[in-house]
């Protein structure tokens, strides 16, 4: 990303860009897809808005081509007011009020998904005719963040509900499932494919076809710790769908990238606000930033996420620091297991680089934690 770099540095500088703030660069972003959409090579990609919301990536990502995941009324409305097609809009997230399915509706969107009865039947309802996806839950390696059992239903519940959206004049689509964000093990997905297969196999002598399996995102980027490409999760997720179905019952492929899509394209331009001395115990410097855990780096928490920290060059040797945010909440440490060495020459003032930081940064900033303002973002043309 030096190239990419050098240009964010370039417009923070030439536009006196707020710090903190996130600078995503377009031309990466554009670049990222390209590679995806080539690696998934006729896979359905659907952006996870949830990763970055910001107008700029939305647009771009349009533009390419992208259909886009959205949770919620609010990002349909945001897709929309860009530009973005409500048939390229899914509206994934299984749990929803009855009211956003019918605004959704009004406004377009013909995609859902569910995992309970009670969803279904709101989309039966206010959404008739509509696509859907019948989501699971599937129990994948571990990912730095897993999805737990807050969303999906058990496999085994999943035909009887497709048959009944079926019954009901919707369209059933197939199974979606989530393997947990950040998900660096190959062999990750492959569960879930064969869970799609055997809820198809069941459905068949229903009438009941499914043309499509949703296989979610999680797919992961380098930090400090390099991850596999594109390339190699695509191959993997072929295999699978190869092994578990016949290749005259091999659905069509979606994605839902959100991270692997947006996240290397994002720098984080902040300052150091304060250096402190050790104590005996922990002889370490502590160095403050102007962003933390409340206004952009929540995913520091548990040592979740360990970004790419550094000084532009010309500062001198490192030593080892502790990282910490702006706020008076004694939790505002980013990392407590992680080692992190910062130049010894650091003093107030002085700029820090975040990099990869384009997901779950700003959308995940809080506003008013000590009067502090959401991490703003800043779209960088070529």
């Amino acid at each position: 990303m030096e190239g990419a770099a050098v240009r964010l540095r370039a417009f923070a500088d030439r536009h006196e860009t707020p710090s903190p703030c996130l600078l995503i660069d377009l031309p990466t972003l554009e670049s990222t897809y390209r590679t995806m959409s080539l690696a998934f090579i006729g896979a359905e990609i659907l952006y996870a808005v949830k990763a970055n919301a910001a107008p700029g990536v939305i647009t771009t990502l349009a533009r390419l081509g992208a259909g886009f995941d959205v949770a919620s009324l609010a990002e349909i409305e945001l897709c929309l007011a860009r530009g973005v097609p409500a048939s390229r809009l899914s509206f994934s997230n299984p749990v929803k009020k009855r009211s956003d399915v019918a605004a959704a509706y009004e406004r377009g969107v013909r995609t859902f998904a569910f995992d309970n009865p009670g969803d279904l039947r709101n989309i039966i309802v206010e959404a008739p005719g509509s696509k859907v996806f019948c989501r699971i839950q599937v129990t994948p390696p571990a990912a730095a963040m897993p999805f737990g059992a807050k969303f999906g239903c058990p496999e085994e519940a999943a035909p009887e509900m497709l048959a009944e959206a079926a019954d009901r004049g919707l369209r059933p689509q197939g199974v979606t499932f989530h393997v947990g964000s950040q998900q660096r093990n190959l062999a990750a997905w492959d569960a879930g494919i064969a869970a799609a297969a055997k809820i198809a196999q069941m459905l068949e002598p229903e009438g009941v076809r499914l043309p499509a399996i949703d296989i979610g995102g999680g797919f992961p980027i380098s930090y400090r710790e390099p991850a596999a490409s594109s390339e190699e999760f695509a191959r993997a997720v072929d295999l699978s769908l190869a092994r578990h179905f016949e290749p005259r019952d091999r659905p069509r492929l979606v994605i839902e990238p959100g991270r692997s899509l947006v996240g290397p394209s994002g720098m984080i331009r902040a300052e150091v606000v304060a250096v402190r001395g050790g104590v005996p115990a922990d002889p370490r410097r502590w160095v403050f930033l102007d962003v933390g855990r409340y206004n952009g780096l929540v995913e520091t928490e548990n040592d979740t996420i360990a970004y790419r920290i550094h000084a532009p060059a010309g500062f001198g040797p490192d030593g080892p620091v502790v990282l910490a945010g702006p706020t008076s909440d004694g939790d505002d440490v980013l990392y407590k297991h992680t080692d992190y060495a910062m130049p010894l020459s650091l003093a107030p003032g002085d700029p820090i680089e975040i990099m990869d930081a384009g997901a779950y940064t700003s959308s995940y900033s809080c506003a008013a934690v000590n009067g502090l303002p959401a991490l703003p973002t800043f779209c960088v043309p070529g």
